[in-house]
């Protein structure tokens, strides 16, 4: 005990087992491609270090002290566990997944309908945003505050439905919903809405919601206090969705810049191959007048 926090280790089998299953198809999946798919198979060594940090975060988050302080005695705690496996264990897992490891399960025909329907943007996004806003219920997150391994089903399930959620953005595959910048930039903003609407009940209500935790009193905070402060961490995606519009805003800007440039260059040939007919013409009739005298 330190501060009257709990550091007792929380070793799931559920979460064990699941970060097996990830690491073995990983490996077997870059296997089995290698082997029946012919072309680029190579894989940079930012791809294979994104995918050990992911695990090694999430492995720091879920079977570590810090999930028995997130499901006993801090929401702040427990909200930092989500903020961080929704913005950053989810994308280094979809950074160090490249499009040949992934492109075969998207034309697999059992999967392929599946991949289109969770990857469209707004079936991805009301994926995520129903089952995060549904495990915070209060009657529901307190039953997987209660069981153990309960609760690391509802942050499992967050974090795969996140993985869906930025895959219209930063997907490896995305042959199926081309989004332009625009467009990227527009599900960006209105995806983290209803996340960030509940925040700001956390911060804002006056109310304690989640009763469950019992706040160590050495630590000299409310429980509505600690609720406030895991309602700030949840806004962070929010800044993280502001991060990832702008520089979608400038590649938008430099498309229509080469768009328009593009366009100029055409003008110009257009201009330069009219103005050489016209002096064709010129010469012809020139020639004409100069042959009848």
């Amino acid at each position: 005990m330190f501060y009257g926090l709990n550091f007792a280790w929380h070793w799931s089998p559920f979460t064990l087992l699941a970060l097996l299953i990830v690491c073995l198809l990983y490996i077997l999946g870059i296997r089995h491609v290698r082997k029946n798919v012919s072309g680029e198979t190579s894989l940079s060594i930012r791809r294979v270090a994104s995918f050990i940090i992911s695990i090694l975060v999430m492995a720091l988050l879920l079977l570590t002290p810090i999930d028995t302080i997130a499901r006993t005695q801090l929401f702040s705690v427990h909200m930092f566990q989500a903020v961080t496996l929704t913005t950053v264990c989810a994308p280094l897992l979809i950074y160090a997944c490249p499009g040949w490891l992934i492109r075969p399960l998207f034309e697999h025909p059992a999967f392929r309908p599946v991949a289109r329907l969770l990857t469209q943007p707004i079936i991805a996004s009301l994926l995520f945003n129903l089952n995060f806003l549904l495990w915070h219920a209060p009657a529901l997150f307190s039953l997987a505050l209660r069981n153990g391994t309960f609760y690391h089903v509802e942050m499992w399930m967050i974090f795969l439905t996140s993985i869906f959620n930025w895959w219209p953005l930063i997907g490896s595959v995305r042959e199926m919903h081309r989004l332009s910048y625009p467009q990227q930039m527009l599900y960006a903003f209105l995806d983290g809405q209803p996340v960030d609407i509940f925040a700001f009940l956390l911060v804002f209500s006056f109310v304690t919601l989640y009763t469950h935790y019992h706040v160590p009193p050495q630590l000299g905070i409310s429980s509505f206090a600690d609720q406030a402060v895991g309602g700030a961490l949840l806004l962070i995606p929010g800044l993280v969705d502001l991060v990832v519009m702008s520089p979608l805003f400038f590649r938008w800007l430099a498309q229509i810049e080469a768009r328009a440039k593009i366009a100029d260059e055409q003008r110009a040939d257009e201009a330069e191959r009219l103005a050489g007919e016209e002096e064709y013409e010129e010469e012809y009739e020139e020639e004409e007048e100069h042959s009848e005298a």
